[in-house]
């Protein structure tokens, strides 16, 4: 049955059938990942992103609110090859337009050779060709959503374990996943939850010991406010950074970012340590990446598949960040070992 029609920057029309009812627009990307379909939909990473899942069978085992990232879908529509009644309900109880049945081995494997594409969704009983496509027409490109902090960061400040008896951290939210902050208070961190633009005096209310840039959706470009932060604190307070979270402490310091053609989006991404030549595999969502990471930062991870950087370190700074995602969620969980390094480093 096609009740559904997806868009996609060219002109191209694809049938599918509609799951969730609706018209929406935004980036198509795909992930890699075969689980955590739930942890994906919630992150705040794919804001304004129409996300393609490449495995077929999407929601196998159920939904289950205690595996959320967020309070709500982020993603503006999701194209699947076949999504279980479970999670469509879910999604049109969210508002959010689905479709399945159609190729998507055919729309992954065309974002990888034309890159990540403006996308347009068309789905219903009354959808048509020309729905979709005037979708497409008004679609941006990312770099083009400036205010995108605003849309995914807290309203005002949240304190979580404030009655902890470990360090104190800012964690500046620019599109959290609630499992960092589940990382940090497992290890009985008191963590304050501050606005993407917080300002100097916001943080020097909570007196952190440790600074933490969150991951997020978008261009880093576009979080000036944040970049002022990490320049004014640069060498006063400790400081990490996770997935944008990198690329805004890069950028502060006199390094660059880069769109990348259809970015990292998985739990299957191989990294290396430059310093033990250890390889572990991560979980990542981004599509910028640093392009140089200027005199003040090392480069001391790279992904094995195109040698983009993975971490990034200065000691004398105290300041350690990662492009993928330590935390995880569903997994794998090679790399949590980050948190212990960057409270240690807070701590001392």
């Amino acid at each position: 049955m096609t009740d559904a029609y997806v868009a996609i920057e060219g002109g191209r029309v694809v049938e599918a059938r509609s799951r969730a009812p609706g018209t929406t627009r935004g980036e198509l990307v795909f992930t890699t990942a075969y689980t955590g379909y739930e942890e994906s939909l919630t992150d705040p990473s794919y804001e304004e992103q129409i996300l393609t899942f490449s495995y077929p069978l999407i929601g196998n085992y159920g939904v289950r609110e205690e595996r959320f990232e967020s309070d709500r879908v982020h993603p503006r529509g999701v194209v699947a090859r076949e999504l279980t009644e479970d999670v469509a309900e879910w999604l049109e109880s969210e508002g959010v337009p689905a479709v399945d049945h159609l190729d998507t081995r055919e729309l992954v494997t065309g974002i990888r050779d034309e890159g990540a594409m403006k996308c347009g969704i068309a789905a219903g009983p009354d959808a048509t060709e020309e729905d979709a496509l005037a979708e497409l027409e008004q679609c941006k490109h990312m770099s083009d959503h400036t205010e995108i902090g605003a849309q995914v960061s807290v309203g005002e400040p949240e304190v979580f374990n404030e009655d902890g008896d470990g360090e104190t951290v800012a964690l500046i939210d620019c599109g959290a996943k609630g499992s960092i902050i589940d990382s940090l208070v497992e290890r009985d961190a008191t963590v304050h939850v501050l606005p993407y633009d917080a300002t100097e005096d916001d943080v020097a209310a909570v007196d952190p010991d440790l600074l933490f840039i969150s991951n997020g959706p978008g261009d880093p470009e576009n979080f000036e406010q944040t970049k002022t932060l990490v320049d004014s604190y640069a060498g006063e307070t400790p400081m990490a950074g996770i997935c944008l979270g990198q690329q805004v402490v890069a950028s502060a310091l006199g390094g660059s970012t880069e769109k990348m053609e259809f970015g990292h989006r998985g739990v299957n991404q191989p990294v290396r340590d430059l310093r033990t030549d250890r390889v572990v595999m991560t979980t990542q969502n981004h599509g910028y990446t640093v392009a140089e990471p200027g005199e003040k930062l090392e480069v001391t991870q790279i992904n094995v598949n195109d040698d983009t950087p993975e971490g990034l370190e200065n000691d004398d700074l105290e300041i350690i960040t990662r492009q993928y995602h330590p935390e995880a969620n569903p997994g794998p969980n090679d790399s949590k070992g980050f948190f212990d390094d960057v409270l240690a480093m807070a701590e001392d």
